[in-house]
């Protein structure tokens, strides 16, 4: 089985967009989002951005007047984020999300993003703990840390296992999982069209499953006064602000 950072170095990163349906697609469905969240900058303008991929967010807070801190593990991902960002005020960072206050540099940012499913990439619920703490202690009084993430803890069974997640003429992307205890074994099936034939690569990583719950209370515990909500295809969102 593959680390998270190297199922997306030799599997997902070079489809992701495309998986988005595109980045301009994904980047109106990104401010759609920041949108709902009222998001707009105070007094700081500072925002960290942990697992921003290829800027879904991070470029949409910047055109909002954010100085923006994008941190992901894909050299790809990030390329692709300086390409569509052009000059845009985005410091793009390729660390594990752990590491993030090292990067911080001006002061405390008054927004953390933690969003599409970068949660669940974590090894272990103690490292989603210590990375509310590093964000209670990082962010400006009053800052607000949203996060987002699929709720695994009911296990699907059977046929539902299996899950189309994109596909066009010459590209298939089928997810299937596998459960454990604590974790979900996620196994991306690739089918590629290549010379009148089809190809197939296959990757699989670990997911944590959180119980929403669970996130709940380990964002209060670590001082956040935290709401949950309904996020984008099916996620689940959490809007928490440093008491």
């Amino acid at each position: 089985m593959q680390s998270v950072r190297d199922h997306y170095a030799s599997h997902l990163a070079p489809i992701y967009a495309w998986m988005c349906g595109g980045a301009e697609a994904a980047l109106v469905r990104g401010d759609a989002e920041l949108d709902a969240l009222g998001l707009t900058p105070r007094a700081s303008r500072r925002a960290v951005d942990l697992g921003a991929g290829f800027g879904m967010h991070s470029i949409p807070l910047a055109r909002r007047g954010f100085e923006v801190l994008a941190l992901d593990s894909s050299t790809e991902l990030l390329r692709e984020l300086r390409a569509l960002a052009a000059a845009l005020s985005i410091e793009t960072v390729q660390d594990d999300i752990l590491t993030f206050r090292k990067h911080l540099a001006g002061g405390a940012p008054e927004l953390i993003l933690c969003m599409g499913d970068t949660l669940t990439h974590l090894s272990d619920p103690q490292a989603v703990e210590s990375l509310f703490a590093d964000a209670a202690a990082a962010i400006a009084p009053g800052g607000t840390f949203v996060l987002t993430f699929r709720d695994y803890t009911t296990a699907l069974e059977g046929e539902r296992r299996f899950i189309p997640v994109k596909s066009d003429a010459d590209r298939i992307l089928t997810c299937f999982l596998e459960y454990g205890d604590d974790c979900v074994d996620v196994h991306d099936l690739v089918h590629e069209r290549a010379g009148g034939e089809w190809r197939q690569r296959v990757s699989v990583y670990r997911k944590l499953r959180l119980a929403p719950d669970w996130v709940a209370a380990a964002l209060g515990k670590a001082g956040f006064q935290t709401r949950r909500q309904a996020g984008l295809s099916g996620m689940v969102r959490l809007v928490s602000r440093r008491s």
